[in-house]
């Protein structure tokens, strides 16, 4: 019987459904990667979300991988192209928590905007400042989204009812417009936008996307969302924009140094400004995890393996 390694924790209905396939599901949270390198040859599948990197070494071990299940959607901690070349087919499943990313983005935008957070807290504390914390409304401005792939499309649907204008720019997809959503150059974000969400992967060239020349090329003083990755934003630039005024408020479920623990991050300046600013919005890294996230991340990446297995003739 063929097996399949679980390193990391996911949602039953993957292992129940691969078991229904015929496959014999194994787990092992807690050995390290070098224990795992030693037994992956013997294993048909492998799934994961973010545990540990699959380096060229860790694939050319094992001999008899023929395909990786990433829970999630980034792969930047994968080496596609050796996976490529020893025919590992690899699946992620961006589709299933682009809602909860796109939902928590509008969430974290419209609780900056109307100052719900410091509003709850001195509510809370019997201070009754009603002029200090009048907002401002969402209708009206013009959004930019960069990255138009699930997770941007997602976003974009739900500034739908919203009354605002929606450009967005992916380099690498064309003729994606339609009657809400503008394509437009990179040159028209900077010009027409008053609020930047991110929705890119983590690359060479996504690294520090968002860095001094961005902010000094944007046109409008803006809001900046990043629920994407937070090595897309630089923190330092981040923090020399909101002090200038340039950057007008943040939302950000990710941040650049978020595996550092907190007890280190006690000493970094940047963060330290970050964590206390009033326009500046904190989640960890927690966008795409909700409780319906969990199950579809799950069922999705089943449904794509039972599809491959179909095409392969395997099942």
């Amino acid at each position: 019987m063929k097996k399949v390694l679980f390193v990391d924790e996911v949602h039953p209905v993957l292992a129940e459904r691969l078991t229904a396939l015929g496959f014999d599901c194994e787990y092992d949270y807690h050995s390290s990667k070098s224990e795992i390198e030693q037994k992956i040859e013997n294993f048909y599948g492998l799934v994961i979300r973010s545990r540990f990197p699959l380096d060229k070494n860790f694939l050319q071990k094992a001999i008899n991988l023929k395909f990786i299940a990433r829970s999630g959607s980034g792969l930047e901690n994968i080496d596609l192209q050796t996976a490529k070349e020893l025919s590992i087919r690899v699946f992620n499943s961006p589709e299933g928590n682009a809602t909860a990313v796109a939902e928590h983005a509008v969430g974290m935008l419209l609780t900056l905007f109307n100052k719900i957070c410091l509003g709850n807290y001195e509510v809370k504390n019997k201070q009754w400042n009603r002029e200090k914390n009048r907002g401002i409304e969402l209708e009206g401005k013009t959004v930019g989204i960069i990255g138009y792939g699930v997770m941007g499309t997602a976003f974009a649907k739900r500034l739908q009812g919203f009354g605002c204008t929606v450009l967005a720019h992916d380099k690498y997809k064309q003729h994606f417009g339609n009657h809400f959503i503008k394509e437009c150059s990179l040159d028209e974000i900077y010009e027409q936008t008053q609020i930047i969400s991110l929705h890119l992967p983590q690359t060479k060239e996504t690294l520090h996307y968002v860095n001094d020349d961005f902010i000094r090329k944007m046109k409008n003083p803006f809001y900046l969302i990043n629920t994407a990755r937070g090595k897309n934003v630089s923190t330092q630039a981040l923090v020399k924009g909101l002090k200038s005024g340039k950057i007008l408020g943040a939302c950000l479920d990710v941040l650049e140094y978020e595996k550092s623990s907190f007890e280190q991050l006690e000493t970094d300046e940047y963060f330290q400004y970050l964590s206390q600013a009033d326009n500046v919005l904190l989640t960890p890294h927690v966008a795409g995890w909700t409780v319906e996230s969990y199950f579809k991340l799950s069922d999705i990446l089943a449904e794509k393996i039972e599809n491959w297995l179909k095409h392969q003739h395997q099942v």
